[in-house]
């Protein structure tokens, strides 16, 4: 799933304006113009077309988080721009925005139509080298916005 998946499906399922993302984006404190904007919304086949980077997802997701949750004064525990964004990452940023607890996380996987037990779930948000630990693939990423699409656009 590329960046660009990412964004226009999360902008789906949570309902998000053009507005509201260059708000997202200052709050991130990066000031973004529209034509930027519709440039990462646009198809790959379409002219003015751009692929989105690492670093503009995790602008992204830190401008949710504080949209949502307010700014931190502490060091921030989100990916810096200049990290791999990773397909945990991402779904370690939608829990904390979206202040999804355990239970949350499962009935919203059941939307999509995916049966997850508690421990699959949990081995997601651990950190890389704990002996858990398991990568998200792109296809349980797909699910878990299909089912925050569900739940959120009904």
């Amino acid at each position: 799933m590329t960046n660009n998946d990412v964004l226009i499906r999360l902008r789906y399922a949570l309902n998000i304006t053009d507005l509201k993302l260059i708000e997202l984006f200052a709050l991130a404190d990066y000031k973004i113009q529209r034509p930027e904007l519709e440039s990462l919304f646009k198809r790959e086949d379409e002219e003015g077309y751009v692929e989105c980077d690492d670093a503009m997802v995790s602008l992204f997701l830190k401008g949710l988080v504080t949209s949502r949750r307010g700014k931190r004064e502490e060091k921030q525990s989100s990916p810096s721009a200049a990290q791999v964004v990773s397909n945990n990452d991402i779904l370690k940023s939608l829990r904390i925005a979206l202040e999804l607890k355990d239970d949350d996380l499962l009935g919203i996987m059941e939307l999509a139509g995916v049966k997850v037990s508690k421990s699959e779930l949990s081995a997601l948000f651990r950190k890389p080298g704990h002996p858990n630990y398991r990568p998200c693939g792109d296809q349980f990423l797909r699910n878990f916005i299909a089912g925050l699409t569900a739940k959120y656009r009904v």
